[in-house]
């Protein structure tokens, strides 16, 4: 299979891909309009504007049909992750991979916090997001197939083994009616004892259809360079073909009668993988073959790495903050209420027929995405984070490009919460922080910071005016923290 590394967000021109799939021009118009109608690429007008851009707005997207030859539109990915497709693996990494051309250290990271973002859904993917009845997602189950196995192990059943004097149960109905007593004193007694032994039957249908199927995806995905890229070991545990245990109405029918006798969960979901492996039977390679594993929404994962990461506060309750004093007395009472509930809703005001003012307030308000609380050499610190998914390109003889919009600027200043010092005793420094990713091998250690000055006041509050600091993360740092289930804010910010 061809291997293609491509930039999310990136904008390529037709020739571009052409040569990137290493195939003709109609070959590759039938591979753009399969991920167009998958949602993974878009198209957007061939100027010199979009060529510099490294974001993606919904007004920029062009509803056009591809076409041979045509130069007036430029092919955008927006997806993160990998796609196989007419025979051809897209490793699609993220967009703040500037200068990267084949990152597959980087993807591999990615892929593993993909992993952990998605493991809390305990969903198979086996159906792209289509009604296309022919877009089974073949790489989402081999995967699935592989952890399952080094985590729980093979599929076994137990067999009965009937002994002569062993060291299991006694047969005691079996014994009397099939061996011989000897009496004494009128007093039987039974030289040959038959015993239970259960030990796993070796030779189970299940069994042995199980390490085929594994060692098939195993060989599939080594073949597709896709083995290392997931970090998996693979198994090579069967010497067997997936025809010799017979057609595949026989070997489904088989898997259904298993099924209705198996009330392990383990067991019930692996049967029904392996069956819709079979039903689905392809290979990767396949020219009908689509399969994907990753996401259209990087930015939503990015927000949860720097929430988990960045010890996010919002949902616990102010009783049990990390205060450097006690809360407030009239504060006491609530100590149950989260520290989300505690952000002023915006108060619209009216006037009645009669002239006097009446005052409603909104049931939603702007959130930010994230709030810690600090500690550093006994100086505590109440920051809001904001975690922006752009490519901020902030140097000193340069055009600023791909910073956030004002709205998002002020979204930050405005969601503050009511004040630390209203529910405590000597209020910690207040600061505001956008987290933009970004990798060492692109901006280096002397571009980590930057600060863009910003004022604005909240209505309700005591006010709110200061400086918003953006944060550029080293990706790997952050990454490799989530991974580990690890928060160390000092070290970040």
């Amino acid at each position: 299979m061809i291997s293609v590394f491509l930039r999310e967000q990136k904008r390529y021109t037709q020739e571009q891909l052409t040569k990137e799939f290493q195939c003709s021009e109609e070959k590759t118009v039938c591979i753009l309009k399969r991920l167009k109608e998958y949602g993974v690429l878009k198209a957007v007008k061939a100027n010199d504007m979009q060529k510099d851009l490294t974001d993606l707005v919904d007004e920029d997207i062009e509803i056009a049909d591809v076409e041979v030859g045509e130069n007036e539109y430029l092919y955008v990915f927006t997806f993160v992750g990998v796609i196989t497709i007419e025979a051809r693996v897209l490793k699609c990494y993220p967009k703040y991979l500037l200068d990267a051309t084949a990152p597959k250290a980087e993807l591999k990271q990615v892929l593993k916090v993909l992993e952990k973002y998605n493991s809390k859904e305990q969903v198979i993917r086996m159906y792209n997001d289509t009604s296309d009845s022919s877009a089974f997602n073949m790489l989402a189950v081999m995967l699935f197939l592989l952890h399952d196995y080094f985590e729980y192990g093979a599929y076994t059943n137990m067999q009965d083994i009937i002994e002569t004097n062993g060291t299991g149960d006694i047969l005691w109905d079996k014994t009397i009616n099939e061996t011989f007593a000897i009496l004494s004193n009128n007093r039987p007694y039974y030289p040959e004892l038959l015993t239970k032994k259960c030990e796993n039957d070796d030779f189970d249908f299940f069994k042995r259809l199980h390490a085929c199927v594994l060692t098939r995806c195993t060989k599939e995905l080594k073949d597709a360079d896709l083995l290392d890229l997931f970090d998996i070991m693979g198994v090579d545990i069967s010497d067997e073909q997936i025809e010799d245990f017979g057609d595949k109405e026989y070997v489904l029918d088989r898997i259904v009668k298993e099924l209705n006798i198996q009330f392990n969960t383990r067991k019930q979901r692996l049967l029904k993988t392996l069956y819709a492996y079979i039903a689905n039977s392809s290979t990767l390679d396949d020219l009908d073959c689509f399969s994907m594993f990753g996401t259209n929404s990087f930015n939503l994962v990015w927000e949860k790495v720097c929430a988990e990461v960045m010890d996010n506060q919002l949902q616990k309750p102010i009783g049990g903050l990390q205060l450097p004093v006690p809360l407030a007395e009239q504060y006491r009472d609530m100590r149950h209420m989260k520290l989300i509930d505690l952000i002023d809703r915006p108060q619209w005001v009216g006037i009645t027929p009669s002239g006097e003012p009446f005052v409603k307030r909104a049931e939603d308000t702007l959130i930010p995405d994230l709030i810690s609380i600090i500690n550093i050499d006994g100086d505590y610190q109440f920051i809001i984070f904001d975690a922006k998914y752009y490519n901020i390109q902030f140097e000193h003889n340069k055009k600023l490009r791909g910073q956030p919009g004002i709205e998002c600027i002020h979204r930050q200043a405005v969601s503050v919460p009511v004040g630390i010092s209203a529910f405590c005793r000597g209020s910690p420094d207040q600061h505001s922080k956008k987290l933009f990713p970004y990798a060492n091998s692109v901006y280096g250690n002397n571009q980590k910071r930057h600060r863009i000055s910003c004022h604005a006041t909240q209505s309700g509050t005591t006010g709110y005016s200061g400086a918003i600091t953006a944060c550029g993360t080293d990706i790997q740092t952050l990454y490799r923290k989530h991974k580990d289930g690890y928060t160390d804010l000092e070290s970040i910010i």
